[in-house]
């Protein structure tokens, strides 16, 4: 019988707060993916989808829209950290959007564990605290935010 591998995200216990991990694969952001995921999240900023009202501002053309930029950083990380063992993100702070995403550009992504604690209500489960960093095909820093996790601990493991 051959040996099964689930891939899975990290147990509470797994996070080694100063680690970095380093996401791949890149992802390529379309012109089509910025106008779907803007349309599909009802956000009709003309910055994503007026072209010839974006040509006339400070940028010369549309732009990516930042919450599809956060959304990228964040779901690269799920593989490498969360999969199948978070139990619900808790909450966003820091986030900041330094430098504009374009069509075409590449988005990298990496996380650091800042912080981890057993929960002190949620037996057998901790809160994490993680600062994603996203940067273009040039290493600019197009975006970061800090993120608290709630995660499972491994099965018959305490956290306390």
């Amino acid at each position: 019988m051959a040996k099964v591998i689930e891939q899975r995200g990290l147990y509470f216990d797994e996070f080694e707060v100063g680690a970095v991990y380093k996401h791949a694969p890149g992802r390529t952001v379309t012109e089509a993916d910025n106008v779907l995921f803007t349309t599909l999240t009802m956000n009709t900023q003309s910055l994503h989808l007026d072209a010839a009202w974006s040509e006339r501002q400070e940028f010369g053309e549309r732009l990516v829209n930042s919450m599809m930029t956060l959304s990228i950083i964040v779901g690269a990380s799920v593989a490498q950290l969360t999969q199948g063992t978070i139990v619900a993100n808790l909450g966003f702070e820091e986030v900041a959007f330094p430098h504009p995403m374009h069509h075409g550009d590449t988005l990298y992504s990496e996380s650091e564990i800042l912080d981890a604690r057993p929960s002190r209500s949620r037996p057998g489960q901790g809160i994490i605290r993680v600062r994603h960093v996203g940067r273009n095909q040039d290493g600019t820093v197009v975006a970061t935010c800090v993120r608290s996790v709630l995660m499972q601990g491994a099965p018959g493991k305490d956290q306390s």
